[in-house]
């Protein structure tokens, strides 16, 4: 891991936001590539040793993408990414939600923002997080914040493995 490397988890309670910064060496359209396919974020998109299985995803404003994350005991948690709004490799937004296996949503959810940018082969991501509901944020919190953080190191092996 290069530890000059930004990595920034902050939260803002009293407006229901998290807001994450990490750069990754790698460049941007890989790092976009990383969060926009499914055979990608499913290498990366759960904390060890649980693993992400993606069901679909259609990455276009309106899309969405139906996924679960399945612990060693085969458990599955599901979540349903609705596409808001896509500005190839600089911007997506989209609403998350958990669900049942049957697509069933969970309400509250959150509306995801994402921003990269480049600069020197160093790639940015911007992330920040509105929860619709203060207990929604507050129940999440602390195993986000550590499961999150470890899906982001394995993005950045994930990354290292590709470029």
């Amino acid at each position: 891991m290069n530890n000059d490397l930004l990595f920034d988890f902050t939260v803002d309670k009293a407006a229901k936001m998290v807001y994450i910064t990490r750069e990754f060496n790698a460049r941007q359209s890989l790092v976009w590539d990383a969060f926009t396919k499914a055979e990608l974020l499913d290498q990366w998109g759960a904390p060890a040793p649980m693993r992400a299985k993606t069901k679909y995803m259609n990455f276009e404003e309106g899309g969405r993408r139906f996924y679960a994350m399945i612990s060693q005991e085969g458990q599955e948690r599901w979540a349903v990414q609705e596409f808001t709004s896509i500005t190839p490799i600089s911007n997506f937004k989209m609403y998350n939600a958990f669900a049942d296996k049957d697509e069933n949503r969970e309400l509250p959810g959150s509306e995801w923002d994402y921003n990269f940018s480049e600069k020197n082969g160093i790639t940015r991501v911007d992330i920040s997080i509105f929860n619709e509901s203060y207990e929604r944020l507050e129940n999440i919190l602390g195993g986000f914040k550590i499961g999150f953080t470890m899906s982001l190191k394995n993005l950045e092996e994930l990354l290292a493995s590709l470029s």
